[in-house]
């Protein structure tokens, strides 16, 4: 019982030494407990590690994300296993030594076990995960695997704009729109995966809408990108999950696909605008109003250009880049596909393999149109065009939708690539009979430009340089030319014709056209029975050597015919007794015979047009066609038409009289149905004085004029007068519409307003006044005030050669400034007008928001463009003016007394400017007037402008000009000359990298790097106290667009580039140094520049890939041109001229001769001019 006690005791005691002993005494003491709770911690964790590490792998299996926390626990474990693993074996090795241990590497290995044994514990401790990863939201397949993105012009275009639209604040919705297959799902992909890949955003989702869109399967995958579970069944319960799970995120990218009409995309639960400003959308369609009705910030995609497309073609074709023989055949069929991506891929894919023989059956094939029937060459192709001519029947009834088609297959009718004039459409169109259920030709006009638009906003017609005609793609043509080959509706197209073709059935077509047919044609018909012709076009060659001769009879058996159009053909109109039904006939370039005893053949005629076609005569049979609803006279000579012949014809609703006539204009208001006029007239036949022109609706009228072009398409009310000293009360009727008016020498008008009325003109959106002498204001309200309005919708302003012009408005008052004049100028041109001291009063500058250019030019009477013209508008309280926010283009040229640009106007205005070119203005100090001391003198300080769209800005002959400080990321082309003011004091440090326009020493303030790298032209012209073009070449500044470097007469500079800086020349074209006295060389050598700088001087060597023109002279201290150790080559290099250089030693200098290798040699391919003087 003793001994127990005196154990326990014992025990007892030994703890709590144990306990309160240093725990050295513990490593000793409790060797094996230590390993024991090493060991176990350690084998606890290896299998907890296991555990882990299969979950992770089967949650990757799932393509979830793993938790970050759990990455980071496997990696602690893995590296305290690996750590631990050393301690496992010294354990084992200490066993060896059991009966004799080693008490010093017990205690040491005791320690490392006790020490690493919590560290496991807390490990197992955090262990215990609920889940180890999570669902990722999709991506989009499209963006993962998509690589059929090729560069061209129209996409790169296409792609910035689309690019600055989301970075634009306020642009929520971007329209892509282009005809089908040129590209606008690839592209749009390409953009979801460049802002995925940049992040821009943190969500990029793309869908496709199509025609029938379905809402609920476009939810799914919507939702499935944002790891959205619905809870909801209905498609507007789902609509408002989606919505509330995408505000909650960001900045989200939506891109909608292949939308054919308005939509509202909270029906599928997108929001944006107010309700989520950080979401955009990106919308493709193939229908620019859908962009319009939308209103997205529009951007077109064209097509590829010829280079271009034969890129695409050869790539997808599989053929090599060489000039063998099948790839001469290959260019020719890729050439067919006129640039349109899915047609060049189409059918590159279709013939890759082919051999030559292959390649040649397809491009004849092509030649023939016998492509149209190979359903694997163009099958991928005319699928989407059939879409889009199908859906033109949407929304509309059947009769309208079937003429609107009508339309689209008449422009297959043109030749290939012609730009097909809207007028012979309309013409075409109203003779067989398009829209039925309007009845003036006014209103048939209007319903067919209007199909003609919606066939070019659905991307199946393409609009051309001029407003008057419009174009068809080859390839749209091609699918127009497959609908007409069969049906009711057939359509034959030949160019080119030699010999009249073998055709079994001559009976099925409704349309024919035959251009450019041989003047000696073979086996053409005497008659030819078409039964159920409509349309024929028939045009010969228009070579000098005579014209188309056509039998009386070929028209006999043409009972159904209702449009003829002939040019370049001699015929009669005897046979024409047998066509009941022509309804329009258009003569261009044509001899008729027997045309006036033949008139009354065309009993039913509506239609007609004799232009530059050679007749018998006009004689009164012409009132025989009661019927006459169109007529246009366009002859060589002067027409001579029989007294009273025009006010009997009755039905006239259009008249187009476009050569010098003898018409009597009081038979005018006979024409009681007349709506357009196209009229020359000489001042001799406003005799009449009662005469006043009728009210039209469209006009082109000419009097007094010469060498004028009148436009066939008529859309517009144009009115042109010159050298008129008559009243103008004869044109009161069309000056309430008039659109454009132009006043050239008119005796006697003093204002156009009030003397030509006090509310007309409004209408107006161009007016152009040259020389008239008597005109001292546009418009006079000194006993009007307030009450008159006049060029309210005035776009357009040209003015020339006014010299007594001396205000554009007279007789405001200071405190009015509520005028609507000239509220919607954009463009306004004004030259030689010397008593014009001001354009325009601030009153007047202040309506003008939407002015976008302003053109001054040879005005030596100017003084400022916008300020006061009177000393008494002037007030001491006169806040800054407000004007021209938009305007993008200022030119100003030689301009005399010129003083400043705006008077008292912020230097923060002018955001807009995109261009700016002062030229030869000797007075001009700035171009805003801000500081005067207190005796009101000028003080010239620097000014400070923002001009963020700024990309072209030149000034020359200037010398007194103030310095001014620019800053201009986007300034492309550079232009100083003859600055002759120099600015000694230092220039204000700016954040941003500026440009100092002015002598100084400095031209460009870099303050961070890659700046100015658009910069494409650069001329600069004494310059005489500039020493250095840029502050700081140790910056990384490149120069990868410049393509032209002038320095001329520079006399301080000491060098051009910084080794750096060469380096990214490789656009450079043309280098020009002339007379800069001081510049030793044109590169840097990397001994001149500090270390910092120079560290990555020589990695790689200077190159001038594209250098063509090299000129240097009168640079008496330059002693070499480029270090030969860097400039390797000069491969386009053409001309070389180095003249009256008296220093130079070498043209290409050795830097370091030790680093040049023997054999290196510099070449010269493509010189041609060598000029060392």
């Amino acid at each position: 019982m003793a001994k127990s006690v005196a154990s326990a005791a014992v025990e007892t005691v030994t703890n709590q030494a144990m306990t309160y002993a240093s725990p050295y005494l513990r490593y000793f003491l409790c060797y094996g407990e230590i390993v024991q709770d090493f060991t176990n911690q350690r084998n606890a964790l290896k299998l907890k590690k296991q555990r882990v590490d299969t979950r992770v792998d089967e949650a990757k299996r799932q393509i979830e994300i793993i938790y970050d926390d759990v990455e980071d626990w496997l990696r602690s474990a893995e590296k305290e296993l690996k750590e631990t693993q050393n301690l496992r074996d010294e354990i084992d090795r200490f066993k060896c030594f059991k009966w004799c241990p080693k008490w010093g590497w017990r205690y040491s290995l005791s320690k490392k076990l006790a020490e690493k044994t919590p560290i496991i514990s807390k490990l197992l401790e955090t262990s215990n995960f609920a889940q180890v990863g999570y669902r990722r939201p999709l991506q989009g397949l499209e963006f993962i695997t998509s690589t059929d993105f090729m560069d061209s012009e129209s996409s790169k275009s296409a792609f910035n704009q689309i690019m600055e639209a989301i970075n634009a604040k306020g642009v929520n919705m971007i329209g892509l729109h282009g005809m089908p297959g040129v590209g606008k799902t690839t592209l749009a992909i390409e953009v979801g995966k460049h802002t995925r890949e940049q992040k821009f955003f943190d969500k990029v989702v793309m869908f496709t809408m199509s025609q029938n869109p379905n809402i609920r399967t476009i939810q799914d995958k919507v939702a499935e990108m944002f790891g959205l579970n619905f809870h909801t069944n209905t498609e507007q319960g789902r609509a408002e999950e989606l919505f509330r799970s995408m505000q909650s995120v960001n900045k989200i990218l939506v891109i909608v696909d292949d939308l054919w009409e308005e939509f509202k995309m909270e029906r599928i639960g997108i929001p944006f605008g107010d309700k989520h400003n950080g979401c955009k959308i990106l919308l493709t369609t193939r229908r620019q109003q859908v962009c319009t009705k939308m209103n997205c910030r529009e951007i077109q995609l064209g097509i590829q250009s010829e280079d271009e497309a034969w890129v695409l073609f050869r790539d997808q074709a599989g053929l090599d880049d060489d000039c063998s023989s099948l790839n001469e055949v290959a260019k020719e069929v890729a050439g067919e596909c006129k640039g349109l991506p899915l047609a060049v891929v189409t059918v590159a894919k279709a013939l890759k393999g082919e051999s030559l023989d292959g390649w040649k059956v397809a491009n004849q094939s092509f030649k023939d149109s016998t492509h149209l029937y190979d359903e694997e060459v163009l099958g991928g192709v005319l699928e989407p065009l059939k879409l889009s001519y199908d859906y033109l029947k949407k929304g509309i009834n059947q009769m309208t939708a079937n003429h609107i088609q009508m339309c689209f297959l008449l422009c297959s009718l043109f030749p290939e690539d012609e730009e097909i004039r809207i007028e012979i459409l309309i013409i075409c169109g109203i003779g067989v009979g398009l829209f039925p259920n309007v009845y003036s030709i006014e209103d048939k006009r209007k319903k067919i430009v209007e199909a003609l638009k919606k066939l070019q906003k659905s991307g199946l017609l393409l609009e051309s340089d001029y407003t008057e005609r419009i174009t068809m793609h080859d390839v749209v043509r091609d699918f127009a030319q497959w609908l007409t080959s069969t049906g009711e509706n057939r359509f034959m197209v030949k160019d080119k014709l030699k010999e009249w073709p073998d055709m079994v059935d001559f009976e099925c077509y409704t349309a024919i056209a035959l251009w450019n047919c041989s003047n000696n044609i073979k086996k053409f018909p005497d008659k030819v029975k078409f039964s159920k012709l409509k349309t024929l076009f028939l045009q010969g060659e228009s070579k000098g050597d005579g014209l188309l001769v056509v039998s009386n009879t070929l028209f006999e058996e043409m009972k159904a015919l209702q449009v003829l159009y002939l040019k370049f053909v001699s015929f009669s109109l005897k046979g024409f007794h047998s066509l009941p039904n022509l309804k329009a006939l258009w003569c261009e370039v044509c001899e008729l015979e027997n045309f006036s005893s033949s008139l009354s053949n065309m009993r039913n005629i509506e239609i007609l047009a004799l232009v530059g076609t050679e007749i018998d005569e006009l004689s009164e049979e012409l009132v025989k066609l009661s019927t006459l609803k169109y007529l246009r006279l366009c002859f060589v000579g002067e027409i001579k038409i029989p007294p009273k012949l025009v006010s009997r014809l009755a039905s006239l609703q259009e008249l187009h009289v476009t050569s010098k006539n003898n018409i009597n204009l009081l038979e005018l208001n006979s024409l009681s149905r007349l709506t357009a006029l196209s009229l020359y007239l000489s001042t001799n036949q406003f005799s009449q004085e009662d005469f006043v022109f009728p009210k039209l609706q469209r006009y082109d009228i000419v009097v007094g004029g010469y060498n004028i072009s009148f436009q066939e398409a008529l859309t517009i009310r144009r009115l042109r007068i010159e050298n008129f000293s008559f009243s103008l009360s004869a044109f009161k009727n069309l000056f309430c519409n008039v659109g454009k008016l132009k006043l050239n020498n008119i005796s006697g008008l003093k204002n156009i307003v009030p003397s030509i009325g006090k509310k007309v003109l409004n209408e107006l959106t161009s007016l152009e006044l040259d020389s008239c002498d008597d005109m001292e204001f546009l418009i006079d309200i000194t006993r009007d005030q307030g009450s008159t309005v006049a060029f309210s919708n005035l776009v357009k302003l040209n003015i020339g050669r006014m010299v007594s012009l001396k205000e554009l408005c007279y007789g405001l008052s200071p405190s009015y400034c509520a005028m609507a004049s000239f509220t919607r100028l954009k463009v306004v041109t004004i030259e030689s007008c010397p008593k014009l001291k001001t354009i325009f009063s601030p009153c007047v500058a202040q309506n003008m928001l939407c002015i976008e250019e302003i053109y001054i030019r040879y005005y030596d009477g100017v003084e400022q463009v916008i300020g006061f013209a009177q000393e008494e508008e002037i007030t001491k309280n006169d806040s800054c003016l407000y004007c021209c926010p938009k305007l993008r283009i200022l030119v100003i040229h030689y301009c005399k007394s010129l003083k400043y640009v705006c008077e008292n106007t912020s230097t923060q205005e002018l955001q807009s400017l995109e261009s700016v070119r002062i030229i030869g203005c000797p007075q001009l100090m700035q171009i805003f007037k801000m500081e005067q001391n207190e005796n009101e003198q000028d003080i010239l300080v620097p000014q400070n402008y923002c001009w963020p769209k700024l990309k072209t800005l030149r000034r020359a002959e200037c010398p007194i000009f103030s310095c001014f400080i620019v800053q201009a990321p986007l300034l492309e082309d550079l232009f100083l000359c003859n600055v002759r003011i120099i600015w000694k004091t230092d220039v204000p440090v700016l954040n941003e990298d500026c440009i100092v326009v002015g002598n100084h020493e400095k031209l460009f303030q870099v303050q961070g790097g890659y700046s100015f790298s658009k910069i494409k032209e650069l001329r600069l012209r004494d310059l005489f106290e500039m020493r250095i073009i840029w502050n700081d070449f140790a910056q990384v500044l490149t120069l990868e667009n410049l393509t032209t470097l002038e320095l001329t007469n520079c006399k301080k500079l000491i060098y051009v580039f910084s080794p750096t800086m060469a380096r990214s020349l490789s656009h450079l074209v043309n280098l020009s140094i002339n007379c800069c006295e001081e510049i030793e060389r044109i590169i840097l050598a990397n001994d001149q520049i500090s270390s910092s700088s120079s560290s990555n001087a020589g990695l790689h060597p200077i190159n001038f890939p594209n250098l063509t023109k090299i000129t240097v002279t009168n640079c008496r201290n330059l002693k070499s041109l480029f270090p030969f150790g860097s400039v390797l080559v000069l491969p386009k290099l053409e001309c070389f001229k180095v003249k009256r250089n008296s220093k130079l030693e070498q043209v290409f200098e050795l830097e370091d001769e030790s680093k040049v290798i023997a054999e290196e040699e510099m070449k010269f391919d493509k010189l041609e001019k060598l000029s060392l003087k």
